[in-house]
C-alpha cells in the first residue's frame, strides 16, 4: 500500500486485512490463546482498559474506512478498571455503582466515564461507524456509561451471563445473518445497513418535536421544528448509523396552531420520511415513505377522532416517552405524569355519568390502553428494584429500538396455557391462570419461560411421559417447548430460555409478571389459586381508582 496523508502508511494492509488473507493466522492465534499467566491479586479486579481499546479501534476505522460503513464489536467480560472510561477501581473493596449510589450522588466515576464515551460516540457518528457491545459477565460491565455509543451509532447490545450461553452465541451468529437467495439485489449480502440517516418533511400545520430511538441529531433547524423538544429534538434530520429490518424510531409532532381553529373539511396533512443508508454491497439507497390524511374538522366532535385511535401504537409511544423521561427525572414524577395522562384520556373519551363510576365505559378503541399502562408502571423499564443500572440501561435501550408488537410484549407479556382440556389457548396474565394441571408459556421478549403446574411436574418426575400408554402427556410436554423454539428463532437478542416448576425458585420469572389478583392479603381467593406475595395493587383496584377519578371531570 502507498503512503497516506502526512507520510503515514494507511491502516488497511498494516493493521487490517481481508478475512481471506488472514483467516489462517487469526485462527491460529485464537487456538493458541491461554489464560493470563499473571493473574490479579487476591482482592483485585483484572486490569481492563476497555475505554482505551475502544478509542484505538475507532482510530483504526477512521484511518481505514473514513465516512464508510463499518462496525466495531466490543466483546466484554468485565468492567473497565484502568485508563480512560473506567467505571470502577481495581480494588474489590470498591463496589461498582448501584441505583442507590446514583440517587445519592455517590458514584465518583460516572460523570467522567459518560463524558469520555460521549466523545467516542461523536467520533463514531462523524465517521459513520457503528459500535456494538456484547457483554458477558455476572457483574456489571459499565453498559450504563457506554450506552451512548450504541444509542448514537445504532449499535447492537447483548447482555448475557457468560460467553458459553446461548443468549450470546446465537445472538452473535444472527448478527451476521444474510439476505435469502430469492431476494433480487440483496441475495447473499449481510442483512444490515450503514451510515443511515432520516429526514422528516411535513405540512406546515404541524411541527416536529423530536425522535426517540437509536439516533443522533444533525442539528438541522428550521421553521418546521418545534421549540419544545421530545427526545432528540431541535432538528428535522437525524443520523441513525447502523440499521436493520427491526429498527423502529418514534417521531413526535405538535400542532403548530395554538388557537382552536377549525380546519376546512377538504384540508389534508402529510408527513414524508426520507431514509438513506449504505447497503452491504457498498451502494447507497434512498427510501421515501409518505403518509397523508384528513384533518379532524370539528374540535367539538370526538367520535371520529376516537375511531382513529390506535391504542397499541399509543402505548408504545407513551412507553418510550416515559422511559426517556425516567433518565433525567425521578421515577415518582414519571409515574404521576403517566397517571394524569391516563386520567385525562379516559375523562375525555369514555362514556359515563358524572360522579358515577359504575356508568364508566370505554369503547373498543381504548379498552386495552389502561391495561398497557398498568403493566408499564410495574415493568422493569420504570421499576429499578432488583435490577442493576446496567440491566436497566439494557432493557430501556432495547425497547427504544424495537417494533410496536415487540414493545407491547415487553410491556404486557403474552401467556399461553396448555392442558388436556383442549388445544393451546391464550391465558390472562393473572394469578388465576396458575393451576396445578396446566403448562404455561410466558414470553417477556427477554425471557421465554415454560412453567409446569404442580401436578404436571409430579407426573413428569415419575416418568409417565416415557411410557407408551401416556403418549398424550408426552405430547403435552413437548408442545410448549416447540412453540418456545419458534419464538426464539425469530428474535434478536436471543431470549433466555427458562424451564421452571411451580413452587421452585425460577418460577419467580413468571410470578413477577402476573397481575396480583390474589395476594397473601386476599380474603376472597378462589379455590386452588396460588397467592402472589406482593404489596402491588391488582388491575381491578387500579381500574376502580381510574374510573373514580375520571368521572369526577
Amino acid at each position: 500500500a502507498g503512503m497516506g496523508p502526512g507520510g503515514r502508511r494507511p491502516a488497511v494492509g498494516r493493521f487490517l486485512q481481508p478475512v481471506s488473507e488472514c483467516s489462517f493466522v487469526l485462527e491460529a492465534i485464537l487456538e493458541d490463546l491461554q489464560r493470563d499467566p499473571w493473574p490479579s491479586k487476591t482482592g483485585e479486579r483484572p486490569a481492563r482498559c476497555t475505554g482505551a481499546a475502544m478509542a484505538v479501534g475507532l482510530a483504526l476505522l477512521e484511518s481505514a474506512v473514513p465516512r464508510r460503513g463499518a462496525r466495531m464489536v466490543m466483546l466484554m467480560g468485565g468492567p473497565p478498571t484502568v485508563g480512560p472510561g473506567l467505571v470502577v477501581g481495581r480494588a474489590k473493596t470498591e463496589s461498582i455503582r448501584s441505583h442507590t449510589d446514583l440517587q445519592r450522588n455517590q458514584a465518583p466515576h460516572v460523570k467522567k466515564a459518560r463524558e469520555y464515551y460521549t466523545q467516542l460516540a461523536e467520533r463514531a457518528v462523524a465517521s459513520a461507524h457503528v459500535v456494538d457491545i456484547f457483554a458477558c459477565s455476572l457483574d456489571q460491565i459499565g453498559l450504563m456509561e457506554m450506552r451512548v455509543c450504541n444509542q448514537r451509532t445504532g449499535g447492537l447490545v447483548v447482555l448475557a451471563d457468560s460467553f458459553g450461553q446461548s443468549v450470546f452465541r446465537e445472538s452473535f451468529r444472527r448478527m451476521f445473518a444474510r439476505h435469502p437467495d430469492d431476494r433480487a439485489g440483496d441475495a447473499g449480502f449481510l442483512a444490515m445497513g450503514f451510515g443511515a440517516s432520516v429526514e422528516v418533511l411535513h405540512s406546515r400545520e404541524v411541527k416536529i418535536a423530536g425522535c426517540i430511538g437509536p439516533c443522533a441529531s444533525q442539528r438541522k433547524a428550521g421553521p418546521g421544528v418545534a421549540e419544545q423538544q421530545v427526545g432528540v429534538g431541535g432538528t428535522s434530520a437525524w443520523w441513525l448509523g447502523g440499521v436493520d429490518q427491526n429498527v423502529t424510531l418514534a417521531f413526535y409532532f405538535e400542532v403548530a396552531q395554538a388557537q382552536q381553529v377549525s380546519m376546512p373539511p377538504h384540508k389534508r396533512r402529510y408527513m414524508q420520511f426520507l431514509t438513506s443508508y449504505q447497503h452491504a454491497n457498498g451502494r447507497h439507497r434512498l427510501r421515501v415513505t409518505t403518509t397523508c390524511g384528513l384533518w379532524h374538522a370539528d374540535p367539538n366532535d370526538r367520535g371520529s377522532l376516537a375511531q382513529s385511535f390506535d391504542q397499541e401504537a399509543a402505548a408504545a409511544l407513551v412507553a418510550r416517552l416515559a422511559v426517556h423521561r425516567s433518565e433525567t427525572e425521578e421515577i415518582a414524577d414519571v409515574m404521576r405524569w403517566l397517571d394524569r395522562a391516563l386520567i385525562r384520556l379516559c375523562a375525555k373519551f369514555a362514556k359515563y355519568e358524572k360522579d358515577d363510576p359504575q356508568s364508566f365505559r370505554l369503547s373498543s378503541e381504548f379498552s386495552l390502553y389502561p391495561q398497557f399502562m398498568f403493566h408499564l408502571r410495574r415493568s422493569q423499564f420504570l421499576q429499578v428494584f432488583n435490577s442493576s443500572p446496567d440491566e436497566s440501561s439494557y432493557y430501556r435501550y432495547i425497547m427504544g429500538r424495537e417494533s410496536t408488537n415487540n414493545t407491547l410484549i415487553m410491556i404486557q407479556p403474552t401467556l399461553l396455557s396448555y392442558s388436556f382440556h383442549g388445544p393451546p389457548m391464550a391465558a390472562l396474565l393473572d394469578a388465576a391462570s396458575v393451576r396445578p394441571d396446566v403448562i404455561l408459556l410466558l414470553d417477556t421478549f427477554f425471557h421465554v419461560v415454560v412453567f409446569h403446574g404442580e401436578t404436571i411436574a409430579a407426573w413428569r418426575e415419575q416418568g409417565y411421559h416415557m411410557q407408551a400408554e401416556h403418549v398424550n402427556f408426552r405430547n403435552l410436554l413437548e408442545a410448549p417447548q416447540t412453540d418456545a423454539n419458534v419464538i426464539m428463532n425469530n428474535r434478536f437478542p436471543v431470549p433466555r430460555f427458562i424451564v421452571s416448576d411451580q413452587h421452585k425458585s425460577e418460577a419467580r420469572f413468571l410470578m413477577a409478571k402476573l397481575n396480583p389478583s390474589v395476594t397473601h392479603h386476599s380474603t376472597d381467593a378462589a379455590g386452588g389459586t396460588v397467592p402472589i406475595f406482593t404489596d402491588d395493587v391488582s388491575l381491578r383496584v387500579f381500574m376502580e381508582h381510574l374510573m373514580k377519578l375520571a368521572v369526577q371531570g
